[in-house]
């Protein structure tokens, strides 16, 4: 178990002098917002100092004082996680890459962008839409940053057609843990030369390495697209349609499941109830929404029709086309409101992102709501149907935090056992952070989880970044040395 040092005024002056005037804080300066991430159930661990850096060079002497001194960081994006990953279990310090968010260029021939870590997922999907261009990967926090996006191997909505983050970044500039800084990657589409550190450190949630630098794939913009609602009965019904629509020829960009609560909350929360919970005099129980591109309006046309005559069979009660950018904008706006809502109407949650095969989503989610009843939790369930990525979260407003941390430790460990029996993975797209360590543990096998313990080692071998996280193995909280 590696032994950490509590920062000295001296180190402290070192960092302050790394950074320059006003970048730096400490002690009652730490704003509390950086001891959490967006599930502060997982715990509240404040940094014993903050340096907000605007260059590789500021990392690269951040990582060789705090190596050198033994003082954990701890990399940060946004704060928008769920599972624990930017907190500084350890104290330490907390390296926000905040406001490195400039882009730096785009390559018009090579359909390239080379970005820092901290832009926003928002801005350099709105200005590659700009320039004809789109960013393929979507995930739903927007205000998430490309860089924790890169480090989680983040995915979303679009992920069904596209892929995920990891099929869009070509090359990064890294710096370990000793301060030295490597380039990975190159701005082409293919290698075959060697180990590829670079989706080694894709996914790895800055335990690896400090990414300072990307070059991204971007595609053409789609000249048309169209999302469609299929309300159905009940949710296995609404399960049951995703792989026709899959084989139907269509190459949807998007195949989103939700059930009625969830819509219901949604409606309230934003105030604009824009699902209809009643189609043809039938109660809705639960809603496939389906993205379709197209280069024409014809291609849109027979795409719409061959999908009505798919959803017809699976017992959809209709198909509602969601046609206009102002009603299509609202459409997803209220699906990107469901964890708000939830976070409104929940004072304790608990989330997992397991992924299990496609056909297997109806019966995992039968089976997290019964686990949740058994043991007095509320759940809310909605995710990317296209990809089998379910996000789940018990909840409650009735029970103390430690009864809830009790009952919701028993209901997640039933529920990861059956993900592992159905096939699936532990994270789909929030990554393991410390919350979810042990599950990744039980699900890798003892072998693999010792290889990737091993990588951590090879990159870090004092243990200094992002310690407790993953693979790695420390006591939260625990004393310094």
């Amino acid at each position: 178990m590696p032994a950490y040092n509590k920062l000295t005024e001296g180190v402290a002056e070192e960092l302050r002098r790394a950074v320059g005037p006003g970048r730096f804080f400490s002690g009652a300066a730490v704003k509390e917002q950086y001891s959490h991430d967006e599930m502060p159930i997982y715990g509240k661990y404040p940094p014993e100092a903050v340096c907000l850096v605007e260059s590789t060079e500021e990392v690269s002497a951040i990582m060789r004082i705090c190596n050198e001194n033994r003082v954990p960081v701890t990399v940060r994006g946004a704060g928008t996680g769920l599972v624990g990953g930017c907190v500084p279990l350890m104290g330490g310090v907390v390296l926000s890459t905040e406001r490195m968010d400039r882009i730096l260029s785009y390559d018009m021939k090579n359909l390239t962008v080379t970005i820092e870590p901290g832009v926003l997922l928002r801005d350099l999907a709105a200005d590659a839409l700009s320039r004809g261009l789109m960013y393929p990967p979507d995930p739903g926090e927007k205000t998430s940053t490309v860089g924790g996006n890169v480090s989680t191997n983040a995915g979303g909505m679009r992920a069904v057609k596209y892929g995920v983050t990891r099929d869009y970044v070509l090359a990064m500039t890294v710096v370990l843990p000793s301060g030295e800084v490597v380039k990975l990657g190159k701005a082409v589409c293919k290698t075959s030369s060697g180990y590829s550190l670079l989706h080694l450190m894709i996914g790895s949630e800055g335990t690896l390495g400090v990414i300072t630098e990307l070059t991204l794939k971007l595609i053409p913009k789609p000249l048309m697209d169209v999302s469609l609602l299929l309300p159905f009965e009940e949710i296995s019904a609404a399960i049951a349609s995703v792989p026709e629509i899959k084989l139907a020829n269509l190459e949807p960009q998007s195949i989103e499941f939700m059930e009625r609560d969830i819509v219901d909350s949604s409606a309230e929360f934003t105030g604009n109830p824009i699902f209809p919970t009643h189609v043809n005099g039938k109660s809705v129980g639960a809603y496939i929404l389906v993205t379709l591109v197209g280069g024409s309006e014809a291609e849109l046309t027979a795409k719409m029709d061959r999908l009505a005559e798919v959803a017809a069979k699976a017992g959809a009660y209709d198909v509602l086309v969601v046609w206009t950018d102002g009603l299509k904008k609202e459409v997803w706006a209220a699906r990107s409101a469901f964890l708000t809502a939830i976070e409104a109407d929940s004072k304790l949650l608990d989330e997992m992102d397991v992924v299990v095969p496609v056909d297997r989503i109806a019966d995992f989610l039968a089976y997290a709501r019964e686990e949740a009843e058994r043991n007095g939790l509320g759940l809310r369930a909605f995710g990317h149907a296209g990809d089998g990525n379910l996000h789940i979260y018990c909840c409650s407003n009735e029970l103390s935090e430690e009864e809830f941390k009790r009952r919701s430790a028993r209901a997640m460990d039933a529920c990861y056992a059956k993900c592992g029996e159905f096939g699936g993975q532990v994270s789909g797209e929030h990554a393991i952070g410390h919350a979810k360590k042990r599950y990744l543990r039980l699900s890798a096998g003892e072998t693999a989880y010792g290889l990737m313990a091993a990588i951590k080692q090879v990159f870090d071998p004092n243990g200094i970044l992002n310690p407790g996280k993953v693979c790695h193995d420390v006591t939260g909280g625990e004393e310094h040395a």
